[in-house]
């Protein structure tokens, strides 16, 4: 039996024809290719350091939807910022011979300074810290997703020139050998010709016969044709086809939310906002779906909201999506084990209980306040957490991510008398507990 052999296939990476033998060998070639021909940062149009410019440059692209697509990943998980600043160090500059880090190891000359080199790495590794540690492996499903694509875009535009163009090569001047004689050098070179000065006829020539005794104007300049005016670009169809889409799928999806419950307000926006960002990455291929950003803005801001709100820790069900409660119970039977909402604030206010007696009670807000007023005389125990945003639990106060404060304060009197535990948190927002 013979063994079969690999077909050789041809591959076209960047307008060149190379052999393959094994299945893998398509992928290798495209990172050499990707890494000869990377994107260089351009010195017009750069933002910050031009990254999202180079990428949109070398693959003829919208640069707008380059950027939007890192400020959203690193948004959500850190994986755009980590991109942005290994761009920043590995995309040469459209004038240096080589990028900052290939640089530093004398690779080659780059206007970027060394201290400001190493400062960009130590960013890229707090960048990367943040990345693959965040919480549900957003971050990690970042970063694949887009050295993903940005491997497909090399595979299948990598082809086209670059609006960037390369950096001249350095032009050296002639030198002269030693010892060499530079009056004889100048002496050497031909005397050109002087002008003929006359600007009448010889006497030879009373007439003016002679050709060159006449000093004639020059013929004025023809004058250029005018051109007809460019075509209208045709507007592509894409920015409509996705609008239309969008409202289709996000009104179905409305329908339906009442009777299945998975469909939640969230989850309702990033569908639409997965359509939305399909058209515009068609869009940037194909030539419209420009305006598509001033749709995808708004509803990942509101998908923000609506993660934060129903996301994080929550010790006990929710009581309403979004609102206000507010309550001032006057015994400690009228106390609820827990106030809660999705979104919005939640005020207990607990200074009309009676001097004795217990009361245990949790708080919470995805995103919004929570406010607590306790008796002055109260023995309280207290823990107040925010993922995002400050707490101030009797005068003990944290503004920083995942701020905790548990702290034991008697009041005034001592211990002795009504006791209050509490359990105030919210996942974005404020938490405060004071005496009234």
């Amino acid at each position: 039996m013979c063994k079969p052999r690999w077909r050789l296939i041809l591959v076209t990476v960047s307008g060149t024809q190379r052999q393959q033998d094994h299945p893998l060998a398509g992928a290798e070639d495209t990172l050499k290719d990707f890494w000869t021909n990377r994107p260089r940062r351009p010195r017009r149009g750069r933002k910050i350091a031009g990254v999202a410019a180079a990428i949109a440059n070398r693959y003829q692209i919208d640069p707008v939807l380059v950027r939007v697509l890192l400020v959203v990943s690193a948004i959500f998980g850190g994986a755009g910022l980590m991109i942005y600043i290994a761009g920043w160090l590995f995309f040469p500059d459209e004038r240096d011979q080589e990028a900052p880090l290939p640089a530093l190891v004398g690779r080659g000359r780059s206007s970027t300074g060394w201290f400001f080199t190493l400062f960009l790495c130590a960013v890229l590794f707090g960048a990367s810290i943040w990345t693959f540690n965040g919480e549900g492996g957003a971050g990690i499903v970042g970063l694949a997703l887009l050295l993903t694509g940005l491997f497909l875009l090399h595979r299948g535009r990598g082809s086209l020139a670059p609006r960037t163009p390369p950096p001249p090569p350095l032009v050296t001047q002639p030198t002269m050998p030693l010892g060499t004689d530079m009056n004889a050098q100048t002496s050497q070179q031909p005397v050109p010709p002087q002008p003929d000065e006359r600007t009448g006829p010889p006497a030879w020539d009373p007439l003016g016969a002679a050709p060159f005794a006449w000093d004639l104007p020059d013929p004025a300049p023809a004058q250029p044709e005018p051109q007809p005016p460019a075509p209208r670009r045709r507007r592509s169809a894409i920015g409509g086809i996705t609008l239309g889409a969008a409202l289709a799928v996000g009104g179905a999806c409305a329908l339906v939310a009442p009777h299945v419950s998975w469909l939640t307000p969230g989850h309702i926006i990033g569908i639409v906002l997965a359509i939305v960002g399909l058209g515009m990455v068609g869009g940037s291929l194909m030539g419209g779906g420009r305006g598509l950003i001033g749709l995808a803005v708004p509803l990942a801001l509101a998908g923000f909201v609506f993660t934060t709100a129903t996301s994080g820790p929550v010790p006990y069900d929710s009581g309403q999506d979004w609102g206000t409660i507010t309550s001032r119970p006057t015994s400690v039977a009228m106390v609820a084990p827990n106030y809660s909402v999705g979104g919005g604030t939640v005020e207990l206010d607990l200074t009309a209980l009676p001097n004795t007696g217990e009361v245990h009670t949790s708080l919470y807000a995805g995103l919004g306040n929570v406010s607590v007023l306790v008796p002055a005389n109260a023995d309280v125990d207290v823990t107040c957490d925010a993922g995002l945003g400050s707490v101030d639990c009797l005068g003990v106060e944290q503004n920083k991510t995942d701020a905790h404060v548990n702290t034991v304060d008697n009041g005034t009197d001592g211990a002795g008398g009504l006791k209050i535990y509490l359990d105030a948190r919210v996942n974005s927002g404020t938490v405060e507990v004071r005496r009234g």
